[in-house]
């Protein structure tokens, strides 16, 4: 780090031959190897080779974002009478945490032994008014990788303050890893019928809005790239896709359930997504621009990687419709997602 501090990395494998390599920096998901059909393995995430980039040219990659990943308008919110400011970092709205987010800080980490697997366990300490935010949050992320190719994240926080508190992994996946240079022949598929459409500011408008009939239908298996230059509005908006989606679960329930599957054809490579959150943020590296330099000197053009972010909804901090993303200091926050590999 600028300051001196070591970054560490920490290399999960299975039996099978996988493996993930996860940083103290950010809790980033620097690496995913995982076989195709041809049993070959490649890296399927994107990302950079040193820390330097990851400070100062990554848009989040393989990151936990926080405290709130995704948008909050214009930086405010009013919580329990009193309104908070925060940084307008990309204004004119507040991402992923501020200026200096989740994905920028150093963790404590532990190697955690386990009959499921290998795994890490990374935690640290937000202030109270770190970037802005009311209340000191504990915060810890489990990564743990198990012999049938499954990827497990937990969440897990306190708080003394009443505060929003929204966490969200930000792996940009590829599953042909470097066989292929964008994701629009990705088949996707969403278990969702909603989705929350957007200002131009991608701001949600406080919709829910039904998916038929609308290029953000997901729910049979279709490429990525098949209708992302479609007139639509919204796609104008996100320069692609660049919005959540409501997962078709009862609200009430923090069971984990399948919200999407993910197929690279010429590869075989699969992946599924399991979360106990509420929704999923569809971005399709829309605003990427060839200007990254990434791993082995590779630069990232537009659409080079997927992210299926799953999460509370954006700002809903400001819509007291939306499931409620504030974390009180009388009950913890706990929430699990599982990326589970595979081949077709």
């Amino acid at each position: 780090m600028p300051s001196g501090e070591p970054v560490h990395a920490y290399d999960l494998s299975n039996r099978r031959g996988t493996v993930v390599t996860v940083l103290t920096l950010g809790a980033i998901i620097a690496a995913v190897e995982v076989a195709g059909r041809d049993g070959e393995r490649d890296d399927v995430v994107l990302g950079v080779d040193d820390v330097d980039g990851y400070l100062t040219r990554s848009p989040y990659f393989g990151a936990v974002t926080g405290r709130y990943g995704n948008r909050i308008a214009q930086g405010r919110f009013i919580l329990d009478g009193v309104t908070y400011s925060l940084a307008t970092n990309n204004a004119p709205n507040h991402l992923h945490g501020g200026v200096v987010g989740f994905d920028k800080r150093l963790f404590t980490a532990r190697a955690v032994a386990s009959a499921e697997g290998a795994g890490v366990r990374l935690s640290l300490v937000s202030a109270d008014g770190d970037e802005g935010y009311p209340g000191e949050v504990h915060f810890t992320v489990r990564y743990l990788l198990d012999d049938d190719d499954r990827l497990v994240v937990d969440y897990s926080a306190t708080t003394t303050r009443a505060t929003p508190f929204n966490p969200c992994q930000h792996s940009y996946w590829n599953l042909a890893g470097a066989r292929c240079n964008d994701v629009l022949g990705h088949v996707l598929q969403l278990r969702a019928s909603r989705y929350t459409p957007v200002d131009a500011t991608l701001i949600p408008t406080g919709a829910l809005t039904p998916v038929d009939g609308t290029p953000f239908d997901f729910r049979t298996p279709t490429a990525t790239g098949a209708r992302i230059r479609d007139s639509h509005p919204q796609l104008a908006l996100g320069n692609g896709y660049d919005h959540n989606f409501v997962l078709d679960r009862p609200v009430q329930t923090s069971a984990l359930a399948h919200a999407a599957h993910l197929h690279d054809p010429l590869t075989g490579r699969t992946l599924d997504v399991h979360t106990t959150e509420p929704g999923l943020q569809l971005y399709t590296g829309s605003w990427l621009d060839g200007s990254i330099t990434g791993k082995g000197g590779r630069r990232y053009p537009q659409y080079a990687g997927v992210c299926l972010e799953t999460q509370h909804f954006p700002d809903s901090p400001n819509h007291p419709d939306f499931p409620s993303s504030i974390l009180r200091p009388e009950r913890a926050f706990r929430s699990r997602t599982v990326f589970a590999f595979g081949v077709a």
